[in-house]
Order: C-alpha cells, then structure tokens, then sequence
C-alpha cells in the first residue's frame, strides 16, 4: 500500500483525535477566564478600597496602591501602623518596586499617609520595618473613621459622598441586609483615645511608665477599690528605687493595704506640722512687738509685764505682796489672750486704779501680816533680772531637752 492510500485510510481516525484536543482545550479556557479570586472582604473594607480606587484628583498608580492599603488596614484602628511587608502591597497594587515607592511619595505629598522612620530590629541594632500609617483625612474619606467635620474638596461629588459616610437617617434594614450596616460607623466602636495625665502621676514617665499603661494601671486600681494616685503617693519613696516599678506597682494594687488612710495621715502630719510653724512664727512676732510693754486683765486685778526681749513675763495680783514670773509655755497663752481680747495695754487709769486696789488689799491685812510685808523689800523684774533668768532657762534646756524649768 502506497503512502497515498494509507494517509487515506487513516483520515477518518485523525480527524476524531483532533477535534477532541481542541475541545479539550477551549473548555480549559473557559474555566480560566470565568475564574476569580474567592476572598470575601468586610464591608468595610470593601467600600474603604472601593472609594480609594475612584478618588479622583491622584493618579492611578497612587489609587491603586491606597486601595491596597485600604484592604490590609485593621478596620478598628485606622491610624495604627499597617502590617504589610512591600511584596504583598505592590502584588496588590500590581506594580514594580520602583512605581511602588513613586505612589507612596504621591500619597504623602497628598496628605493621606504618614511614612514612620525606620527602627532598629531586635538587639542586632539592624534598621527595618518603617510602617506606614493613615492619616485622619484618608480614614475619613475611605469611609474607616467618622469625620469630625465636613471634607471640604474642589469636587461636589466628592463632598457630597464624604457626608454620606455618615448618614443622618438610620437605613432600613431587614433581615437580610441587617448585617451590611451594622458596621457602617466603626468609629463608635474604635479605642478612645488618651487624655490628659493627672499632675500627681506625671512623675511616673520618669520611671518608664507610658501614658496607655498610666491608664490602664488606673483602671486597674479602680477594679481593687483604690486610687492610682494614692498608692503612688504612698509608697513612692519605696518605688522610685525599685529595680522593676511596673511589677512592683502591680503587686501593691492587689494587695490588702488602705494606701488611702496612709495618705490621709500623712497629709494630716504635714498639715499639722505647718500649722505649728505658723503659729510658733506668729508667737515668736507678737513677743517681739509687746517686748518691754506692760498689760491688764479685762478686770484690772492683773499687772503683766513684756521682758525687754520678749523671753520673760512677770504677773501681779493685787492680793499678792510681790509679782510671779511665768513658767512653762506661756508664751502662746499669752499671745492667744491678747488675740482674744481677755488682755489690753496698760493705761494711766489702770495702773491708778491697780495701785488703788492694792493699797486697800494691804490696809484690810492684819497689823502684823501688814508689817511683815511692809518690812519685806518689793521684788521687780529688771531688764538685767530678766536677761540673767532667760540665760539660766537656755542653759537648762540645752543640759537636758524637753525640760520646762519655772
């Protein structure tokens, strides 16, 4: 059989086999171009990428690399710093390294991102990982953060989609959509943010307390039935030189202790001790002032005589044949009386008065009670006198403290 007359009869047998290869063939086509990916994103998410894909005023590039952003940020913090190594964003965006890093200088010149520098890694003192980070007018425009107030832009359509984002009317939902826009203001949900620390818990920084700590340490004292501030001001001579201050706080805000009541006491000692110098101050100006000055009582029964320096007094009574000299404190008696008014400068009339009642105290004396005292020398308190006894009380009370000679 000639070469001819084989190809013939082998006609019909080739012509099935390649009618079948090529069926083969087509429907693998077919499954390809009918394939996609299955990934299933949050709605959220999916408007957040949606909306960067379409801002209008970038290039396409620069969209591109916003909707891969948009799609890797954490929806509950839209201003943390975004996990993603280069490979993943550019094979998102679908661009080159060098295109990459082109969007990204667009994107920051925009405003719509911040690029973090670079930190050292681990304790090798390497550089890497610069995170990028959202700034607050694109979290609002993708839809992530509730503006604060409207997004003024050049297009009116755009102004008119960023108040949207946050619509006045609740939707109607039913049963089916009621899951679309149950996460349509994740704002509400985000974490509030810090304030400002309390001036009494500010010194903590210095022992490498972070502001978030501070306030999550204060929430924890409040679970304990404390105050941060007061088991602080309790023990912080005892925490500043601790070696671990975080543990060692810790472990005081489980336990048992009343800082609280520690804390009252010593203010209550510190008030006390301040009001005592102020007093003693008082005193010791007053004494000065009435130095050398003669006073009565509010009757009159009573001569009371000012040492030159202000260190001694001298009382009379008129019943009494000579004057006493004060002993132990007297000196805040003394100045809480003339306060009071129970005491007042001598005048003429009193000291007429005064030497009056004495004359007549003495005359009522029997005759030889009355001689006897007339015969005894009147005994007064001279500015040597006086000075002589201040020096022999100094010496006393420097010989042993706390004695209170008369």
């Amino acid at each position: 059989m000639s070469i001819a007359q084989r190809f013939v009869a082998c006609e019909g047998d080739v012509h099935p086999l390649a009618t079948e290869t090529s069926a083969a063939e087509n429907d693998s086509q077919a499954h390809v171009e009918y394939s996609c990916d299955a990934t299933n994103l949050p709605w959220v998410i999916f408007r957040a990428a949606h909306r960067a894909a379409n801002l209008q005023g970038l290039p396409a590039r620069s969209r591109a690399v916003l909707a891969a952003l948009a799609r890797t940020v954490d929806a509950s913090r839209p201003y943390a710093a975004i996990f993603a190594r280069r490979e993943l964003l550019t094979g998102r965006a679908m661009q080159s390294m060098r295109t990459f890093y082109r969007s990204l200088d667009d994107l920051q010149a925009a405003g719509l991102i911040q690029r973090a520098p670079q930190k050292r890694y681990g304790e090798a003192g390497l550089f890497g990982r610069a995170y990028l980070h959202l700034t607050e007018r694109a979290a609002q425009l993708l839809g992530l953060a509730a503006p604060v107030q409207p997004v003024i832009e050049s297009n009116a359509g755009m102004r008119a989609e960023a108040s949207a984002a946050v619509p006045s009317n609740p939707p109607s939902a039913s049963v089916a959509d009621g899951a679309i826009y149950k996460d349509l203001s994740p704002g509400s949900f985000q974490k509030r943010q810090p304030g400002q620390l309390p001036s009494d818990l500010q010194r903590l920084r210095s022992l490498g307390f972070r502001e978030f700590l501070i306030f999550k340490l204060m929430k924890e004292a409040r679970q304990h039935g404390k105050l941060l501030s007061d088991v602080v001001e309790a023990t912080w001579q005892h925490l500043k030189r601790a070696n671990r201050p975080i543990c060692y706080l810790r472990s005081l805000l489980g336990s048992t202790t009343d800082f609280r009541y520690q804390v009252q006491t010593k203010r209550a000692a510190a008030d006390n001790a301040r009001r005592e110098q102020l007093e003693a101050t008082v005193v010791k100006e007053t004494l000065m002032r009435c130095a050398g000055s003669v006073f009565f009582d509010g009757n009159g029964e009573r001569r009371i005589v000012v040492g030159e320096s202000g260190e001694s007094m001298t009382v009379h009574d008129f019943r009494e044949a000579t004057p006493r000299v004060a002993a132990g404190a007297w000196e805040p008696a003394f100045v809480g009386a003339l306060e009071a008014g129970r005491i007042r400068s001598a005048t003429p009339d009193d000291e007429e008065r005064f030497a009056a009642c004495r004359h007549a105290q003495m005359s009522q004396r029997p005759p030889l009670v009355a001689a006897a005292t007339q015969a005894l020398p009147t005994r007064e308190l001279t500015a040597h006198v006086g000075a002589h006894l201040a020096q022999l009380k100094n010496v006393l009370r420097a010989a042993r403290p706390g004695l209170s000679p008369s």
